[in-house]
This record gives C-alpha cells, sequence and structure tokens, in this order.
C-alpha cells in the first residue's frame, strides 16, 4: 500500500489502520491469516483481507498474491 516500512508505521500510529474493524496504533501488531485490514489512504480506502506471508520482503508484485482485495471506497 505504501512504499517504505516507515510510511506503513506511521499510516498505523495516526489511526488510518484497522484489523478486524478494530483501531489499531501499535505498528507491531501481529497480523494472522485471515485478519481484515481497513487503510485509509489519501481519498480512499481500502479493505484487504491477509491471504498468504512471505518469508522476505519483496517487491509490489511479490506482496500483491499476500492478500485478497475485498472493496475500496472513495
Amino acid at each position: 500500500m505504501v512504499k517504505a516500512r516507515t510510511s506503513a508505521a506511521e499510516l498505523v500510529v495516526t489511526g488510518h489502520v484497522r484489523v478486524n474493524g478494530v483501531r489499531e496504533t501499535s505498528p507491531g501488531h501481529a497480523i494472522k491469516l485471515g485478519d481484515v485490514l481497513t487503510i485509509a489512504l489519501d481519498r480512499t480506502v481500502r479493505v484487504l483481507k491477509v491471504t498468504a506471508f512471505n518469508e522476505r520482503r519483496g517487491d509490489a508484485a511479490s506482496a500483491r498474491v499476500l492478500y485478497e482485495e475485498l472493496g475500496t471506497r472513495n
């Protein structure tokens, strides 16, 4: 959703991320398979379901297969 881990952590700390409908403010919160993430980005809200994990960080293309897009709202 964002290019850098620091940007992702900032989204969490500022309250732009929900995990299973509950606002998350700790960037270190563990995410599990099946969790639903709601992420507010600029003027868009994306809802994603975690379907897999990578053992190592990868590029954007490899990340796209790790979640299912449940919806996008403007």
